[in-house]
């Protein structure tokens, strides 16, 4: 398809990079006639064809917003003086590059040594040191508005730790303060055993910080949880206040099975909002809780039981993720089974009846030990008094994958965590109090405890939990969830951007994407391949 632009300036200005073609930097202004006022800032491949047009290869016509300027970044094959008449007439193919969604050139354009590879593309740059930086209008609004802003935060915070942690650790409430130093450390073996302590002597609580504190600062009839269910019509919400209720029953219920503090809970659940209440209702009452990734087998599932020797196990009958259901109660029942013969046996089975992918009735049961969670829970208290711990006390075990041998059960201390949680999740996503935020993580990984749970809420946030998965019922799954909730905040991980990446941009495209502000990346460095696909499909395209 042709498309016609009119152009109003010339050549902006060139830069050479060391080794490739060189890169020209043209500013225009456009006057599409025919896009209905809409735009995007493209990067794109020229071709010189003649002296009089040029054909510009891309996923998408470029145009900008009537009577707008826009940095236009092109590599030009072949250079021709004076290339470009009063019109540019355009195709389209498959070789797109592009920088960010503005309207002037990249702040850190020109600045560096090379350019980076979201301009060149992979095949062009390698440097690991190249940047792109964000726009002015977004670094003056955020919380860390620079790198010297942040260089001087992390400056008081290596001369000045106890100074710099204490005043963020006393936003937070503390029954007691901490009596003794910020932290403490030895981390020479030939001094002792290896050991670091946060804010040791300091009485709080993580639940009561993250509901109760959040509660009382006016925040109750705020939504804490989103829920969205496999199914894209299946949803659910939660409001601070409802889910301190709903804490304070199964924690009222914890009690009356006999959980005391420092007794430990096997939680072995997918992404139901039973997942954070149950991690916040073991939190308030002072046990030790350790969700078990809802995807493990059974035999995984004993080795955790028998390792750290619960008083009750948390699980759901089934999951239904996407088309296919996973029956959870059996994968339970052999694991209690297994960790039985090697001498650990759990009295309570509570389970939580997921009727979406499977009805009671069809679910095995053990009496006397199995118990229905709607059954149950619903009849304790709404109120339920804390119980206040050591900053240093254990919040909560996660295991090892295993991977280089048994799994190793990883026990997170309450102050240190909570408020690094807290803090990391203010200002690596620049959080702001109207922000909707989705971590695609599961909690049953440790980015799921920080970046689902408790940063998040520590923070008074509006957290999405998604049960289903990314491509169903197809691979606009996520993008459709992004326009139902109107995210903000999406962090999610290279290897399902890369899996979205393989089904083409249809399925972003046909979204709007627009309330997206900040996006993050875990679990490995991102591949500029899907860098570009997260900045241009998702973002750049749902500018204009």
């Amino acid at each position: 398809m042709v498309k016609v632009l009119q152009i109003r300036q010339q050549q902006y200005h060139l830069l050479h990079h060391p080794r490739h073609h060189p890169i020209y930097y043209f500013n225009f202004s456009f006057q599409p006639s025919s896009y209905n006022n809409k735009g995007q800032l493209l990067v794109l491949h020229f071709s010189s064809k003649s002296n009089q047009t040029l054909s510009i290869s891309s996923t998408a016509a470029a145009v900008a917003k009537k009577n707008s300027s826009c940095c236009l970044i092109t590599k030009m094959t072949s250079f021709v003086e004076n290339p470009v008449e009063k019109k540019l007439k355009m195709n389209t193919c498959n070789h797109l590059r592009h920088v960010e969604s503005m309207a002037t050139l990249p702040s850190g354009a020109g600045k560096i040594s090379h350019l980076n590879s979201v301009i060149l593309g992979e095949d062009l740059a390698s440097e690991e040191n190249d940047l792109v930086f964000p726009s002015n209008h977004f670094s003056s609004q955020a919380l860390v508005s620079s790198p010297e802003k942040y260089l001087e935060m992390y400056k008081r915070s290596i001369e000045d730790p106890a100074g710099f942690w204490s005043d963020i650790a006393s936003t937070f409430y503390w029954k007691h303060q901490w009596n003794q130093p910020v932290f403490s450390e030895n981390l020479d073996v030939t001094k002792g055993t290896i050991n670091i302590e946060w804010f040791k002597g300091g009485i709080t609580n993580i639940c009561y910080n993250a509901l109760d504190r959040n509660i009382d600062a006016g925040n109750g009839s705020k939504i804490a949880l989103y829920w969205e269910g496999n199914e894209p019509d299946v949803d659910a919400s939660l409001s601070y206040s409802q889910l301190l209720d709903k804490v304070c029953q199964l924690a009222n219920y914890l009690k009356d099975i006999d959980v005391k503090k420092g007794d430990a809970v096997i939680i072995y659940l997918p992404m139901l909002m039973e997942l954070p209440i149950a991690m916040l209702a073991c939190a308030r009452i002072g046990a030790v809780h350790s969700v078990v990734f809802a995807g493990f087998s059974a035999e995984s599932l004993s080795q955790r039981i028998v390792d750290c020797k619960p008083k009750a196990v948390i699980t759901c009958n089934a999951v239904r993720r996407g088309p296919k259901v996973i029956n959870l109660k059996e994968i339970v029942d052999a694991a209690l089974v297994e960790s039985t013969k090697n001498g650990v046996s759990v009295d309570v089975c509570l389970t939580y009846e997921n009727q979406s992918a499977m009805k009671r009735e069809a679910t095995k049961w053990q009496e006397g030990r199995d118990v229905w969670w709607q059954d149950i829970i619903p009849t304790y208290p709404t109120t339920c008094e804390v119980e206040w711990v050591d900053a240093e006390d254990p919040l909560f075990l996660l295991y090892t994958s295993g991977s280089t041998g048994k799994p190793k059960g990883v026990l997170h201390t309450t102050g240190g965590y909570m408020v690094y949680t807290a803090t990391t999740f203010k200002y690596a996503f620049d959080y702001k109090p109207s922000d909707i935020y989705w971590c695609t993580a599961d909690c049953g990984w440790i980015t799921g405890h920080s970046y689902v749970t408790y940063g998040p809420l520590l923070n008074g946030a509006s957290v999405i939990i998604f049960e289903g998965a990314p491509n169903y019922p197809d691979s606009g799954r996520c993008w459709d969830i992004v326009d139902k909730y109107k995210v903000t905040i999406f962090y999610t991980a290279p290897t399902l951007v890369r899996s979205l990446m393989r089904d083409g941009d249809e399925y972003v495209t046909r979204c709007s994407r627009k309330s997206l502000r900040v996006l993050g990346s875990v679990g490995e460095p991102i591949n500029p391949s899907a860098w570009r696909f997260l900045s241009f499909c998702v973002v750049l395209h749902a500018m204009f």
